[in-house]
């Protein structure tokens, strides 16, 4: 192992930039993560930076494409296929109904 290796990376602790509960998608600056806890804003938190997880999507869209770019809508807090204004989080890996609530992505990890 490289003697400056310090972790994996799938998981870091960074400080909240607002209030989150476990289970929230958590961006900050490019690092987009699902929160494993629940912090206040500015409190240590780490997040989940890797894997698959079920987020709120647009009711209205369907994804009917496996591997479609998912995107981060932070003002509806929902994700969504539409790019506009939005932070790229990941793809789907599963088909998402019009009308459903939630849609499953694959975290890009960047």
């Amino acid at each position: 192992m490289a003697k400056n290796f310090v972790q994996p990376g799938d998981t870091i602790t960074i400080p909240a930039p607002s209030a989150v509960i476990s289970g929230d998608l958590v961006i900050s600056g490019a690092i987009v993560g699902v929160a494993l806890a629940d912090a206040a804003s500015g409190k240590s938190v780490s997040v989940k930076t890797t894997g698959v997880f079920d987020l709120p999507k647009v009711s209205a869209q369907g994804w009917a494409t496996l591997g479609t770019l998912i995107y981060w809508d932070a003002t509806d807090k929902v994700a969504t296929t539409t790019a506009t204004s939005n932070t790229k989080i990941g793809v789907n890996v599963a088909v998402a109904a019009n009308p459903s609530g939630t849609g499953r992505v694959r975290l890009s990890g960047y």
